[in-house]
């Protein structure tokens, strides 16, 4: 099975990797664009950008599934800033399935520069003065004091999305 990854960045290509260790050979990161912000401002829109970063993999790598994993930010009510991260998967018939990750309240001097339109990767890398902190342990890493990191944060929502998959490959559908 021939599975492509919506990205190039090696700490989703890993989580990818983690979950679909038998397929670890077919597995393709794919460098795609989804038609979202830079830094996607919703959860809305970072799902969108999950599913558009899978769709964009499937077909252009011609597999059997595609896996869109997105981060971003949203704003809660009361105007604190959160980081949200979504990931999907779409099969070439058109199946899909999505799911999302872990939640935490980003510190109010993050949160003022990204309402600035600033990107969470140049903030965090400021905030933590280290460099692509992106491609490592990612702003989760650094908010939990290393508790967590990006690849296990993706990793925990590929198995979300293989686990549905199945299901569904089963006969059973979601919503």
């Amino acid at each position: 099975m021939k599975i492509a990854v919506g990205t190039k960045n090696n700490t989703k290509v890993k989580a990818v990797k983690a979950v679909f260790h038998e397929a670890h050979h077919a597995i393709i990161a794919s460098d795609v664009q989804p038609n979202v912000s830079k830094q996607p401002f919703s959860d809305e829109e970072t799902l969108q950008g999950a599913i558009e970063r899978a769709t964009l993999a499937v077909h252009e790598q011609q597999a059997h599934i595609g896996i869109g994993l997105e981060g971003g930010v949203f704003v809660a009510r009361n105007g604190t800033v959160w980081l949200c991260n979504w990931g999907a998967l779409v099969d070439r018939d058109g199946v899909v399935v999505v799911a999302g990750g872990a939640r935490i309240p980003l510190p109010v001097e993050i949160s003022e520069q990204l309402k600035t339109g600033k990107e969470l990767a140049e903030v965090i890398d400021e905030y933590a003065d280290r460099r692509d902190v992106r491609s490592n342990e990612g702003a989760i890493g650094i908010l939990t004091n290393g508790a967590i990191d990006r690849t296990t944060m993706y990793t925990h929502i590929v198995h979300m999305l293989k686990g549905q998959y199945e299901h569904q490959k089963k006969g059973w559908r979601n919503q």
